[in-house]
């Protein structure tokens, strides 16, 4: 596969589990907190430090950071995902690939949760019960599968 395939790959990949996972945040938020902007907001925390985490209204300053960061590190994880995992396994079932889909994802979240400085943890952790995390990131996996597998199908 060449870059350009990975790349496109990775995008669409990193973009529909972001945009999944973010669906999850905000039904999770206003099932968990009532407002469902919380832990879309959460992420923006980056910027505008632990004021952001206590943020229940939508606004450009939290809001959209906290959405941009989120896609953008969607984006990261699905370019990593589609170079260094999907890439390697071709001619996969859709079984496998979506056992792949949540071994990365299991990755990806104990990197998030565990590895990273506080400072830079998405921040919808301290917003979200575990349940909410468990759904959070298994809408992410099920993007990175339909994300992945759609991919392959267009590149």
């Amino acid at each position: 596969m060449n870059a350009s395939q990975w790349m496109t790959r990775g995008l669409l990949t990193g973009n529909l589990a972001g945009i999944a996972s973010m669906a999850a945040l905000a039904w999770r938020g206003r099932r968990e907190n009532g407002s469902a902007v919380g832990p879309v907001n959460a992420p923006s925390h980056w910027l505008w430090g632990d004021a952001a985490l206590r943020q229940d209204a939508p606004s450009w300053r939290y809001t959209g950071a906290g959405m941009l960061i989120h896609q953008a590190s969607a984006v990261m994880w699905g370019l990593l995902y589609e170079r260094l995992w999907a890439s390697r396994r071709p001619s996969q079932t859709v079984a496998h690939q979506v056992r792949d889909a949540a071994v990365a994802t299991a990755a990806a979240a104990a990197v998030d949760l565990l590895l990273t400085p506080r400072r830079f943890t998405p921040g919808f952790e301290r917003r979200l019960s575990p349940t909410g995390l468990v759904w959070t990131y298994g809408l992410f996996a099920l993007g990175v599968a339909v994300g992945s597998i759609s991919a392959r199908r267009f590149t």
